[in-house]
């Protein structure tokens, strides 16, 4: 059991901030995360947050899954300095979102699930990839699906896509590792080759499963934001080197203010 203090870290806002899809809220304190085949319980009281696990896998896993060696109040104080008025009520209402760092392979597959589509159905769906499981299969288990389990998972149209996927990493067409040395655009247009992979989803993947925090994601909520708040005055790169930070904070704060 570790236990940590730290005022920038709220593990329902990362769980409901999506970019993850297996951290999933037991009572009012207790949350389970799921990654790389590991299962952590978290509590979490006003900033004091316990990590049910032991010392290595806090170390080796944990510690680098939630970025905790980065100092989120300095990266919001950036942000807060550019005078961006709405980010700045995005950044006081999101004020425990963290990147996180995740598996790129299960990121891959879990935003191309994504695809029009809804969290719920998206977290139902990797649950019954995984059947039910802690293990996330690999693209080498996933190749041996059949069309028809994958189509019951709920992929609908996307089953193709990440039939199609899953057959190129095996058949060493496209190189998984390869992307993790490659800077931001040439992730980006490796990343675009992949039938089923937009620049939407691209982005998507440099942020949450290879850390480019400076990608940003536009979707559906990020258009509206936009348009209801910049009208053609909107340029994402002023938030650099922060950008995909910075989307978080907007994409949680609008999302969470639809449903009130």
């Amino acid at each position: 059991m570790i236990v940590i203090s730290n005022r920038d870290f709220n593990i329902g806002q990362i769980a409901e901030s999506g970019q993850c899809f297996r951290i999933n809220q037991i009572d009012d304190y207790l949350w389970n995360a799921v990654a790389f085949d590991k299962v952590l319980t978290i509590k979490q009281i006003s900033n004091e947050i316990t990590f049910y696990c032991n010392e290595y896998d806090f170390k080796t896993i944990w510690t680098s899954y939630f970025d905790l060696n980065t100092d989120y109040s300095d990266i919001k104080k950036f942000l807060l300095n550019l005078n961006d008025c709405y980010l700045t009520e995005a950044i006081k209402y999101g004020y425990g979102i963290r990147i996180l760092k995740q598996d790129l392979w299960e990121t891959m597959i879990s935003f191309i699930i994504s695809q029009r589509n809804n969290i719920k159905k998206i977290k139902l769906s990797i649950e019954k990839l995984c059947q039910y499981k802690i293990h996330f299969p690999s693209p080498q288990e996933i190749n041996s699906y059949s069309f028809e389990f994958l189509s019951s998972c709920g992929f609908g149209y996307r089953t193709n896509y990440i039939q199609n996927l899953t057959k190129s990493i095996v058949n060493q067409k496209f190189n998984l590792n390869a992307l993790k040395t490659m800077n931001y655009e040439s992730s980006i247009e490796k990343l675009l080759t992949i039938k089923g992979i937009g620049n939407k989803i691209a982005n998507c993947v440099m942020l949450y499963g290879l850390h480019h925090v400076n990608a940003f994601p536009i979707d559906t909520w990020m258009k509206k934001i936009i348009s209801k708040y910049y009208k053609k005055d909107f340029n994402y790169k002023k938030f650099y080197p922060y950008c995909g930070i910075a989307q978080q904070y907007m994409f949680f704060y609008e999302r969470k203010k639809s449903t009130k």
